[in-house]
């Protein structure tokens, strides 16, 4: 039986410009886990949607399997679905999540994912990658800026460059160190037809007679030359981020005493004392909706807490970059959110064009030009930054800075953040962004409590790891269970084909799924609103003390499904 799922052969779409996809080929077989890596711009939702069947290409092959089954999820999650009251009560990563288990309940031979981690919280990208991971039979393609995640689920690698894709077998780490040395070739080979040019433009300047055989041949070598020139693409180029920090505060930039906030009864910050001091890089950390925002709106202000205090040090000076983009007003151009009406912008004391300076953030004229409605979410996230970093701050507060960044980008605003003088405070779910900026790490751990842990996500994995040890009941006082431990032989000759008992459970577990599922949405839904607590203070506590364990039963339910799927063939 064949593993072909689908193919590609010299497909191209310009949208009546340069070429998007410039005769792009790629094939796709079963088990696949590849990544499409590329710059923001370069067009991988577009080829994603090429191979989903949404978007026709101008040119090109396209082949696919007899009965090919594709699931695409978009970057978007939908405000709301029609008729589905447990998915609308969802947060945004609530939906995100649903919406990738609905896609593999689904069973499709090719998974297409584009920027699939959005909105998610460490636990569920960690679930994530464990489900591609186990998959045997399905093939995934995504699209993401996670590297963390690329590093974990990717054993292939498509890279769009400037409108042409190349295929590698490798890992991302390897992708990374070939691409770098690719482009290192790539320069030295441009730079030496870029002198050879020189040259023959100043001969034929000279007004060298061209009649002879010989001459006539170096004037068609520099027609070619010029034409190669012309025909060349040129990379995007690099962003070019500076964070102006303000003149330097006290060594304290925030006393935090206290600090409590609930809603309705449910604790989210419980008496939380904490020193924040000039130049640290803070990390926030904790499941959606445990509450890493409403710590940010209160240690800024923004949100008055139930008790307690946050007392700012002397001369702070603040920056909020809002993971909402609110500040961006989307029917006014870029130029207009970053300047209003003017034509130039102050930049570490230096008057600049506004034009110059977006060029910094990678926007064209005609781009600097555009309603802000119309760009990418990557584009708005590079106009937030330029728009942040134009405010001189000595503390910097970031809510999911690295949603919809490119990966060159990330690694910009990383050095920069490395360098900033002033004090930070980071809420991101990009575990290897988290590791490479913060010197310690907030984690909210559920029922009000803040917990701090020096280092990044990694080091807060292993003293967390080590903590749930020592709480652990020793050996001598652990209960023992009731029934022998199954021996290693049995366990190993147990037969991979599902029992009768097992596959009548694998069909029945998607209903179940789906029952939980609307079950937890309903009490989310019951429990953000504060009114129960004063109408039916009871059922709110009733509600309160199963929403924990309807979560684990749901997680235990698609777990076991993976699990039975896999060993079902998938």
């Amino acid at each position: 039986m064949s593993d072909f799922l689908l193919s590609l052969k010299d497909v191209s779409l310009a949208f009546g410009g340069p070429a998007v996809l410039d005769n792009v080929s790629l094939s796709v077989s079963k088990g696949m886990r590849a990544a499409l890596t590329g710059r923001n711009g370069e067009g991988k939702s577009t080829l994603m949607k090429v191979i989903s069947g949404e978007l026709e290409a101008d040119g090109g092959e396209i082949v696919r399997a007899p009965g090919l089954k594709t699931v695409y999820v978009s970057q978007s999650v939908p405000a709301d679905r029609p008729g589905d009251d447990a998915f609308n009560a969802l947060s945004g990563g609530g939906r995100r999540r649903k919406i990738l288990e609905d896609a593999l309940l689904s069973r499709p031979d090719l998974l297409l994912l584009d920027e699939p981690t959005n909105h998610l919280d460490v636990e569920a990208i960690d679930w994530l990658e464990g489900m591609i991971r186990r998959q045997r039979e399905m093939a995934v393609l995504v699209v993401t800026h996670d590297r963390r995640f690329l590093k974990r689920v990717a054993t292939k690698i498509f890279d769009l460059d400037r409108g042409e894709l190349s295929g590698w077998e490798c890992d991302y780490q390897t992708f990374v160190k070939r691409k770098a040395e690719l482009l290192a070739d790539e320069a030295v080979y441009w730079e030496r037809k870029s002198k050879k040019l020189a040259q023959e433009e100043a001969w034929i300047r000279r007004g060298v007679k061209a009649r002879t055989t010989r001459n006539e041949g170096r004037v068609a070598a520099l027609m070619k030359l010029r034409e190669e020139f012309a025909a060349r693409r040129q990379s995007v180029g690099t962003a070019t981020l500076r964070l102006d920090t303000a003149a330097p505060g006290g060594v304290r930039v925030l006393k935090i005493e206290n600090l409590s906030y609930s809603r309705g009864d449910r604790p989210i910050i419980r008496d939380f004392t904490a020193d924040i001091l000039r130049g640290e890089r803070i990390g926030i950390l904790g499941r959606n909706g445990a509450g890493k925002t409403t710590l940010l709106n209160l240690l800024t202000g923004r949100l008055k807490p139930d008790a307690g205090s946050v007392t700012p040090g002397t001369n702070v000076e603040l920056a909020f970059f809002d993971q909402l983009r609110s500040e961006m007003k989307p029917e006014l151009t870029v130029a207009e959110n970053i300047a209003s009406d003017r034509d130039e912008v102050i930049v570490g004391g230096v008057k600049k064009h506004v034009f110059s300076y977006l060029a910094d953030f990678l926007f064209s004229s005609e781009r600097a030009r555009t309603p802000v409605k119309a760009l990418s979410g990557g584009e708005r996230a590079r106009l937030m930054l330029a728009k942040l970093f134009l405010k001189p701050a000595n503390l910097l507060v970031m809510d999911e800075p690295t949603n919809d960044l490119d990966i060159e980008t990330l690694e910009l605003l990383e050095e920069q953040l490395l360098a900033y003088k002033g004090t930070l405070l980071l809420v991101s779910h990009d575990r290897e962004f988290l590791d490479n900026v913060v010197t310690s790490t907030l984690v909210l751990e559920g029922d009000g409590e803040v917990r701090s842990y020096p280092g990044g996500y990694a080091d807060y994995e292993r003293q967390r790891g080590s903590r749930k040890r020592a709480e652990e009941p020793s050996e001598a006082v652990r209960p023992r269970a009731s029934a022998p431990a199954e021996p290693a032989a049995a366990s190993a000759s147990r037969p991979k084909k599902l029992s009768y008992n097992e596959q009548r459970e694998l069909a029945q577990l998607p209903g179940r799924i789906e029952a939980l599922e609307g079950e937890v949405a309903a009490m989310r839904e019951a429990l953000a609103d504060g009114a129960i607590y004063r109408s039916d203070p009871a059922k709110a506590k009733s509600l309160s003390d199963r929403l924990p364990l309807a979560e684990a039963e749901l997680e235990a339910a698609v777990e076991r499904w993976a699990e039975l799927e896999e060993r079902n063939g998938g």
